[in-house]
C-alpha cells in the first residue's frame, strides 16, 4: 500500500487528478494541498495514514489549476470547494476526514461551512484567517519557464485574498464538526495571531503549535502525524 494509485475523476465540469492510498473499505481521509503544490506533497503523511494497524483510505487530489488536474481558468475558491464536494460524491467518500494546508485549508473551511454532512473531522494546517491583506498583496511577477500550476490561478487567488468574501469569515461558526488547527509557529509567514483567531471562531476547535514554519507536515512529519492520527482516531 506504499505506492499511490493515480487516477482521474470527472467532477463539477472538469477532470481532477487524484492520488489514492490504502484499502478501499477503510475510513476515508481527504488531503488538500497548499497553493502551487499538488497531491504528491502529501505522500509521506498519506503512506503513514494508509498503513496498518489502523489503515485509512487516503485521497490527495490536485486542485484545479494545479498539477495534472484541468487548468480551466476559473479559480474562485468557492468553485474549488464545489470541486471537492463533487469529488467526494464521485468517490463515495462522504463523511471523510478532511485535512487542508494553507489554500487547501481555506477550501476545507468552505466545504465544512457549505456541506457539513460530508466532513466528519476537520484539520487545518497553518491556515490564514480569510481577511483582506493589509496592505494589499501586489501582483506577483511570473517566473520564467514552465510551471506545475496555472499562473492565472496565482493571480486569481491573490485577488480573492486581497478582497475575500466576508461570508467566509462570518460563517466560521457553522463549522461544528470536531476541528484541529495546527499552527506553524513564529517562523511561518502566516501571522500566527490570525491562525489562533481562526481557531477561536470555530466552535470547540483545538489549537496546537509545531514550530516548523508554514510547511508543517513536510518539515516535521512525525510530530504532525503524532497530532493528526490520534485526532482522527478519536
Amino acid at each position: 500500500m506504499d505506492a499511490a494509485h493515480m487516477h482521474t475523476v470527472k467532477t463539477n465540469g472538469i477532470t481532477l487528478a487524484c492520488r489514492t492510498w490504502g484499502p478501499p473499505d477503510a475510513p476515508p481521509v481527504l488531503l488538500l494541498h497548499c497553493r502551487g503544490a499538488d497531491g504528491a506533497d502529501w505522500t509521506t503523511v498519506a503512506r503513514r495514514l494508509a498503513a496498518p494497524p489502523h489503515p485509512r483510505r487516503v485521497y490527495a487530489p490536485d486542485l484545479r489549476g494545479h498539477g495534472r488536474s484541468d487548468w480551466p481558468g476559473d479559480y474562485a475558491l468557492e468553485t474549488m470547494c464545489e470541486d471537492v464536494r463533487a469529488l467526494l460524491d464521485a468517490l463515495g467518500a462522504d463523511g471523510a476526514d478532511v485535512v487542508g494546508h494553507s489554500l487547501g485549508g481555506i477550501v476545507a473551511c468552505l466545504l465544512a461551512q457549505r456541506h457539513p454532512g460530508v466532513v466528519r473531522r476537520l484539520v487545518l494546517e497553518d491556515v490564514p484567517l480569510p481577511v483582506p491583506f493589509d496592505p494589499p498583496r501586489a501582483p506577483a511577477e511570473r517566473p520564467e519557464g514552465e510551471l506545475p500550476f496555472d499562473w492565472a490561478m496565482i493571480r486569481a487567488t491573490d485577488g480573492q485574498r486581497n478582497a475575500p468574501d466576508p461570508m467566509w469569515l462570518d460563517h466560521m461558526g457553522r463549522i461544528t464538526m470536531p476541528t484541529l488547527v495546527i499552527a506553524g509557529g513564529h517562523t511561518s509567514p502566516i501571522p500566527q495571531d490570525e491562525v489562533a483567531h481562526l481557531a477561536e471562531l470555530v466552535p470547540g476547535a483545538r489549537l496546537e503549535t509545531l514550530d516548523a514554519g508554514h510547511l508543517v507536515h513536510a518539515t516535521r512529519p512525525e510530530e504532525f502525524l503524532a497530532l493528526l492520527a490520534p485526532f482522527l482516531d478519536a
